[in-house]
């Protein structure tokens, strides 16, 4: 008799995800991996290390850093690097700034999220990476729905939606000319849902920003936004404590956190079960417009 082994929904999530990073290493000379600090990115370190464990990582981490970022994603960052021991680099923004290449925002919530695209496009042209694997997911936003697993950036980093190429079953064409770059999703079937349950099996650490915790917070256009040294508050701003998690990190500046009392991954599943909302429904960066995350990407953003 014949047995019949059936993978999982994770477990197929998983293996398509280990697939695509051993792909990006067999096709791709200088690849990295896009590395934050936050949920998403960690998942991908993850399933790194199952993809080529008991050997280094064929690519080194890379963090762009705003200059705007929770010290929690930050400090989880550089233990997470130490503790596997594969290689972190980091850019700052601010030096982008500084040398007159980048224009920071003004006003009471300045975002550094679209400026980051220019150190990042630097940082490609600094190490010569042909390939940038990021955790962006189909189901966090509609520009993101539409992107290609391999998606394919022109020499000045920027993404058409309109000359995509075709990915039948989990055949992926990694050929680029010289200039050109891929941003890879290995993670780009799962759901926020997803996530959290592969983190449970997993047992996979975390920041302790996405459990609920007390923070200072404000209001502003219904959404509730850390007190911070990076906005500026003024008469009309009322500074209250609540009990908030974050279920997308980002800027200090345009990452809003849910009121919550979830304080384990159960908890956090459960949140998830019975939500209305989208994670990135709590990014002010993605209320700008219609099209803002498309814009973005189409100005080299990840």
């Amino acid at each position: 008799m014949t047995s019949t082994h059936r993978l999982s929904h994770l477990d197929q999530l998983e293996s398509e995800a280990i697939y695509i990073l051993r792909e990006v290493a067999a096709q791709f000379e200088r690849p990295a991996l896009l590395f934050s600090g936050g949920k998403d990115s960690i998942c991908l370190v993850h399933l790194a290390l199952k993809a080529f464990r008991p050997g280094k990582f064929p690519f080194p981490l890379v963090h762009i850093d705003t200059g705007h970022n929770f010290d929690e994603a930050l400090q989880f960052r550089d233990a997470l690097a130490e503790r596997i021991g594969e290689k972190l680099i980091v850019r700052y923004v601010q030096d982008s700034i500084d040398q007159g290449k980048a224009v920071e925002e003004k006003g009471k919530f300045p975002s550094r999220n679209a400026i980051q695209a220019v150190t990042l496009l630097d940082t490609i042209a600094e190490f010569k990476f042909d390939a940038c694997i990021g955790g962006a997911r189909r189901d966090e936003e509609k520009a993101r729905a539409k992107e290609r697993i391999f998606s394919v950036r022109d020499e000045f980093g920027s993404w058409d939606p309109k000359l995509q190429r075709p990915e039948l079953w989990n055949i992926y064409n990694g050929k680029i000319h010289v200039g050109e770059n891929v941003r890879v999703f290995p993670i780009s079937n799962w759901t926020e849902l997803d996530v959290w349950e592969y983190i449970r099996k997993e047992k996979i650490d975390l920041p302790s920003l996405y459990f609920s915790h007390q923070r200072e917070i404000v209001w502003r256009e219904e959404l509730v936004f850390p007190v911070s040294k990076f906005i500026s508050l003024d008469g009309t701003d009322k500074v209250e404590t609540r009990t908030v998690r974050f279920r997308t990190v980002g800027d200090m500046t345009c990452t809003a956190a849910v009121e919550s009392e979830a304080n384990s991954v159960d908890d956090i599943i459960r949140e998830i079960q019975i939500s209305r909302t989208t994670e990135r429904g709590s990014r002010l960066d993605d209320k700008r417009s219609e099209a803002a995350m498309e814009e973005r990407k189409k100005g080299g953003y990840f």
